[in-house]
């Protein structure tokens, strides 16, 4: 993975999301997926996997102090996920917007855990919170060699 999130074009960022279990039960991951490339985002990485309970572990490693972090492994290791990288200007920002706030309850209408979600627990989709934590994110889930750059003609 490149060291920087620069490329010919300028400076972009890149972000991880995650496709949930609930969603992938539901049937929601095109719909998903659509409403991300919608706002501009370039999709550049995108694989199916069953994430085991080590790498959940590493994932929300940010929360293994708290009351819910046992319930939130089991739960995202129950069923495959889709790992996905975009790329964009402001990707991150763009991506938590779009997602709407992590409880559904509190998300507005039109944003996809507005829309999808359906508790805090099932909220369908995760996303990278910054820059860094997107970085790491990314290098859990992807090798360099899994990560592509090519031109778009809609961005000409």
């Amino acid at each position: 993975m490149p060291s920087s999130f620069s490329t010919n074009k300028g400076k972009v960022e890149w972000s991880l999301v995650l496709i949930k279990p609930d969603a992938i039960q539901r049937g929601l991951a095109g719909t998903i997926i659509s409403r991300l490339e919608r706002q501009g985002l370039k999709l550049i990485a995108l694989k199916m996997l069953h994430m085991d309970r080590a790498l959940a572990k590493r994932h929300y490693a940010i929360h293994k102090d708290k009351s819910f972090f046992n319930g939130l492994v089991d739960y995202i290791s129950s069923t495959p996920v889709i790992a996905i990288v975009f790329e964009g200007e402001k990707a991150v920002e763009v991506i938590r917007k779009t997602m709407g706030a992590t409880d559904p309850a509190k998300a507005k209408a039109g944003t996809i855990r507005g829309d999808f979600g359906l508790d805090i627990e099932r909220n369908v989709v995760h996303g990278s919170d910054s820059i860094e934590s997107a970085r790491e994110e990314i290098r859990l889930f992807f090798s360099k060699d899994e990560i592509f750059d090519y031109y778009r003609e809609i961005n000409s």
